[in-house]
């Protein structure tokens, strides 16, 4: 996919013009955007871990055993009887406040996690782009070098018929 992109953008760009654009953006490896969070991003925040936690589930089923078992014993004195309507209104309160709430924390998430792929992108075009450069001068190196072993191979071949045939080389050091 970023070959076709590379070949797709070499038509309107050189890979030199692309890679000092790719360059001169900002990439930067820590995307971090809680610096500026405001104080409402960061309390959903804090509500979403406490809510994802072992440590909330376990108070909550605490607190809901403790409310029930306290208005069991009461009876007749119970702040909320039976079938508990008092803890539902509750918990279901609870739900509707914090459901939102963990959904602006999820939101906040993904925008980072966005940013975080449109930097990973950045970096492997970058590095493709070289790796495609590389791979150019590689190429021009081996070829060079084919050229040279030609030439070595030709003036060896010249040079062992000069020493073979001894009557050219007497004639050529007597000229």
């Amino acid at each position: 996919m970023i070959r076709e992109l590379v070949k797709t953008s070499s038509d309107e760009l050189k890979d030199e013009e692309l890679m000092h654009m790719l360059i001169s953006e900002k990439v930067s490896a820590n995307i971090n955007t809680d610096d500026k969070a405001t104080f409402g991003q960061r309390a959903s925040d804090a509500v979403a871990r406490f809510a994802g936690s072992w440590a909330f589930i376990f108070s909550f089923l605490g607190v809901m055993v403790l409310w029930m078992i306290l208005n069991t014993l009461l009876a007749a004195k119970a702040f909320d009887g039976y079938p508990f309507i008092l803890l539902n209104l509750v918990l279901s309160c609870i739900a509707a406040v914090q459901a939102p709430l963990i959904m602006m924390s999820q939101n906040r998430q993904e925008a980072k996690d966005r940013a975080r792929a449109e930097n990973d992108y950045h970096v492997n075009l970058k590095s493709e782009l070289i790796i495609d450069d590389l791979h150019l001068k590689l190429d021009s190196v081996l070829e060079n070098q084919k050229k040279l072993t030609a030439e070595i191979s030709s003036l060896r071949k010249e040079l062992n018929e000069i020493k073979s045939d001894p009557v050219s080389s007497d004639t050529n050091q007597n000229q």
